[in-house]
C-alpha cells in the first residue's frame, strides 16, 4: 500500500458511499457501513490486496441509549479515577436518579455491531461499525463465514445486547443462564438483575425468586479540602526541601 496514501482515502475511493461515515482519530480508522453491505464489504476487506484484513479481532455490540448522559452530577469535585461508596438510588447532586434512568424507547440508531479487524500483512488496524436498523428485533448480517472467529463474539453481543447475527450456524446464549431472562448489558436492564437464585432446602433444588437487594450505584470519590490534607502537603514538601 503507497505509504503516501492514508487508509482512510483507500477506502473512501473504493467503496464510495458504501461508507457513510470515515472517521481518523488517535490514529485510528472507523468507518461506518450499512447492514445491507456488510457481506460484500467485509470480504472485499479479507480478500483484496491493497486491505488484506485477514484477522478479525473482536465483536462486540453497543447500545447507545443514554449516550453522552451522565450518571451523576460532580460539580467538578471528584477524582478522575476512582469511586467511593454505594448510594441508594435518589436524586441530587452525585446521586443516582433512578427513575430518571434510560429505558427503553424507539430510540434510532441505538444498537450497533463493531468488527476490530488487523491487517498482519500492512500492519494496519480497521474499525467497522454497523447500526442495527431496526431497535425492535436488533439484527445484522454474521461475518463467520468470512472470520469463522467470529462465532463466539457474536454470541457473546447476542447473549449481553440481543443483536441478532443473521447467518449466524449456532446462535445461542453464551454467558448467561438458561433462563436468564433480559439482556444484561443494554443499557435499561436493571443493575440489581431481574431475579435470583438460592437453595431451597425444602424442595431440595435450587429456584428463582424476584432480587431482593435494594438499587445503588457508586458515586465518584470526592477530593475534601480539610486540615489533614494541607497539613500533609507541607509535611511532604518540606521534607523535600531540606533533603
Amino acid at each position: 500500500m503507497n505509504a503516501t496514501v492514508s487508509l482512510a482515502q483507500r477506502l473512501q475511493e473504493r467503496f464510495g458511499a458504501q461508507v457513510q461515515s470515515c472517521i481518523e482519530r488517535f490514529g485510528e480508522t472507523t468507518i461506518e457501513v450499512a447492514s445491507s453491505d456488510l457481506p460484500a464489504l467485509a470480504r472485499a476487506l479479507r480478500d483484496e490486496d491493497v486491505f488484506g484484513f485477514e484477522e478479525l479481532i473482536d465483536v462486540c455490540g453497543v447500545d447507545y441509549l443514554g449516550y453522552g448522559q451522565s450518571e451523576w452530577e460532580n460539580s467538578g469535585q471528584a477524582t478522575g479515577t476512582g469511586y467511593s461508596r454505594g448510594v441508594e438510588g435518589s436524586s441530587g447532586p452525585g446521586r443516582f436518579d433512578w427513575d430518571g434512568r434510560p429505558r427503553e424507547v424507539d430510540m434510532p440508531r441505538r444498537f450497533a455491531a463493531v468488527l476490530h479487524l488487523l491487517s498482519l500483512r500492512h500492519n494496519r488496524r480497521l474499525r467497522v461499525r454497523v447500526f442495527c436498523p431496526h431497535q425492535g428485533l436488533p439484527a445484522v448480517p454474521s461475518v463467520t463465514a468470512i472470520w469463522p472467529a467470529a462465532n463466539w463474539f457474536e454470541r457473546e453481543a447476542f447473549d449481553l445486547f440481543g443483536i441478532v447475527f443473521e447467518g449466524h450456524p449456532d446462535l445461542r446464549r453464551i454467558l448467561t443462564d438458561y433462563g436468564f431472562v433480559g439482556h444484561a448489558f443494554r443499557k435499561d436492564f436493571p443493575l440489581i438483575g431481574n431475579v435470583e437464585v438460592r437453595y431451597d432446602p425444602e424442595q431440595r433444588r435450587v429456584i428463582y425468586q424476584p432480587v431482593s437487594i435494594e438499587p445503588r450505584v457508586l458515586v465518584p470519590r470526592v477530593v475534601r479540602e480539610d486540615a489533614r490534607y494541607a497539613q500533609g502537603a507541607a509535611e511532604t514538601a518540606d521534607h523535600w526541601r531540606r533533603n
